[in-house]
């Protein structure tokens, strides 16, 4: 549960982030030289809506057994760390990552894609958390057993 709290408080604000420099969004996943122009915007803004919407499940309800949240997690976590790492082995200057839209900038690191590693082994586990409780399934008098209608 406190995981969740942690990825909820930290994607959400992720999310403010960048709704706050939306219109900088695209130019900053530009700098990943993956996606630019219109493609850029459609991933901006669908980078934002996954980190809101899992963000915001995770604060609302941490004990929820739901895989949706953890669905999303992953795939957003998946995209910024396929970004930085094409970007990193490659060798370009990313000034901002934009994982913050304009605040909190750093360039583009090592410590950016141990970051990045680490939201990907915290969505494993999370994985293997959504999946153990669709196995307990509903019933078990557990909050996860509670909630496991939401999985199917």
């Amino acid at each position: 549960m406190v995981l969740r709290l942690v990825l909820g408080a930290v994607y959400t604000a992720m999310a403010v982030g960048q709704l706050a420099s939306a219109a900088d969004m695209p130019s900053l996943l530009g700098a990943y030289d993956l996606v630019h122009g219109g493609a850029a915007a459609v991933l901006a803004a669908l980078l934002i809506a996954g980190e809101l919407v899992s963000g915001v499940w995770f604060l609302a309800r941490p004990r929820s057994a739901a895989i949706a949240p953890v669905l999303v997690f992953t795939a957003v976590s998946l995209v910024w760390a396929a970004l930085a790492v094409q970007a990193y082995a490659r060798g370009l200057v990313v000034d901002n990552c934009g994982c913050f839209g304009n605040y909190l900038t750093q360039r583009l690191t090592w410590f950016v894609l141990v970051q990045d590693g680490l939201l990907l082994l915290y969505a494993a586990l999370l994985l293997r958390a959504a999946r153990k409780a669709a196995a307990r399934g509903p019933g078990d008098g557990t909050a996860a057993g509670r909630d496991a209608h939401i999985i199917r």
